[in-house]
C-alpha cells in the first residue's frame, strides 16, 4: 500500500506540479471560497492518478506484481483522504494567520465541512471511475466538476452569510459521508475486479 501512495505521490509531482502550485495558491488566498476550492481540488488528485495509469497501461503491470485488487482500490480513496486533509490543513494554518496579520475573519468549520464534502464526492464518483475508466467516464468528470465548484460555491456562501457558523443540517454530511464510503468502498473493489477480468 505504502509503495503504491509513493507511486501516486511520484506520478503527480512529476505530472502535475503546476496544479500543485495552484493548490498551495488557493490555500494561501484570503477568503472562505478560495480555501474551500483548495480543499476539494486537492480531493480530486486520485482521478488524474487514474487518468494516468489508464495511458500507461499501469493496471497490466500491476496485475504482475503481488499488489491485490484490495490494495489498489484503497490505495486511490486512502489519496484522495490525504491530498483533502492536507489541503484542509494548509488552508486552516494559512488562514489563521491572516487572522492575525490582516484582522480578516477565517471560517474553520467551514473547511472543515467541506474536507467532508470531498469524502462524499469521492464515494459517489470512484466507484463509477474504477467501473467505466476515465476515458469512458468523461460524464462522471463534468459531474465531479459540477460538484467541486457547486459544494464550494455553497458552502462559502452559507459561511459568509452566517459569519461562519454553519448550521447544524449541514454537518449531517459528516454521517453521510462516513456511511456512503463505507459502502462505496466494497463496490468499487467489486467493480474494478469485474472490470480486470
Amino acid at each position: 500500500m505504502k509503495a503504491l501512495l509513493l507511486k501516486d505521490f511520484y506520478v503527480l509531482w512529476k505530472q502535475m506540479k503546476a496544479f500543485l502550485v495552484l493548490i498551495l495558491l488557493f490555500s494561501a488566498l484570503p477568503g472562505s471560497y478560495n480555501a474551500i476550492f483548495a480543499v476539494t481540488y486537492a480531493a480530486m488528485l486520485p482521478y488524474s492518478c487514474v487518468a494516468y495509469d489508464e495511458r500507461s497501461k499501469w493496471d497490466q503491470l500491476a496485475a504482475m506484481m503481488p499488489y491485490s485488487n484490495r490494495d489498489l482500490v484503497l490505495s486511490r480513496y486512502i489519496l484522495g483522504w490525504i491530498a483533502g486533509a492536507g489541503a484542509c490543513l494548509l488552508s486552516l494554518l494559512l488562514q489563521e494567520g491572516f487572522t492575525l496579520i490582516l484582522h480578516q475573519d477565517v471560517y474553520p468549520d467551514t473547511l472543515i465541512a467541506s474536507f467532508f464534502v470531498c469524502l462524499s464526492t469521492l464515494a459517489i464518483t470512484l466507484p463509477l471511475i474504477f467501473r467505466f475508466g476515465v476515458e469512458r467516464g468523461r460524464l462522471i468528470m463534468f459531474l465531479i466538476i459540477f460538484l467541486v465548484c457547486g459544494s464550494a460555491g455553497a458552502l462559502s456562501g452559507i459561511a459568509d452569510s452566517l459569519s461562519g457558523t454553519l448550521p447544524a443540517p449541514v454537518w449531517l454530511i459528516v454521517p453521510l459521508s462516513l456511511v456512503l464510503t463505507a459502502l462505496s468502498i466494497p463496490l468499487s473493489l467489486r467493480w474494478y475486479t469485474l472490470r480486470r477480468r
